[in-house]
């Protein structure tokens, strides 16, 4: 990278702040899914009624590895994990890649927030549609989701014309 290639102040800050939030959102789902585990009678501060209710989302068969993964591996396999673990490791990826500077992060900063993006879609469809539910976590972490793509599209637009140092 040249040297004069920096990370922009804003975005610096809208990434931490960003992936901050993810990663709080990520680490009180999972508390509440492992909670309500524990305990069935557990309410989290998200349940605040019968049709707006995180626990309930976090609990369903969608609630791990996308309610796909245990079409093709059994339910208690090691990569049918909850989703609030995928999201600690996607937002842990996009802070730590996102304070590097190459093109190559920069591309799988944009791919990787697209697969969220996505991701957040279906689950959006899943928790409308299948579940009948409104879940303040989950539409939180869809919001960060979409910034963070925007962020990373500015960053890959702005290494557009930056170019690589060789050697």
């Amino acid at each position: 990278m040249a040297a004069s290639a920096r990370i922009p102040r804003w975005e610096r800050k809208a990434r931490v702040s960003l992936c901050v939030v993810g990663l709080l959102l990520s680490v009180y789902a999972l508390h509440v899914e492992l909670s309500k585990e524990r305990n069935p009678d557990y309410r989290a501060m998200c349940d605040l009624g019968e049709a707006v209710s995180c626990s309930k989302v976090f609990t369903s068969r969608w609630g791990r590895g996308f309610g796909l993964v245990q079409f093709f591996l059994p339910e208690d396999s090691l990569l049918n994990q909850p989703n609030s673990i995928l999201g600690i490791l996607f937002y842990s990826l996009q802070l730590v890649l996102g304070l590097t500077l190459s093109r190559r992060a920069a591309m799988f900063l944009v791919f990787s927030s697209w697969v969220s993006v996505a991701g957040s879609i279906y689950l959006a469809s899943i928790l409308g549609f299948v579940l009948g539910d409104f879940c303040l976590v989950c539409v939180s972490t869809y919001i960060v989701n979409f910034a963070l793509t925007f962020t990373n599209l500015k960053r890959r637009r702005g290494l557009e014309g930056v170019k690589e140092k060789s050697g």
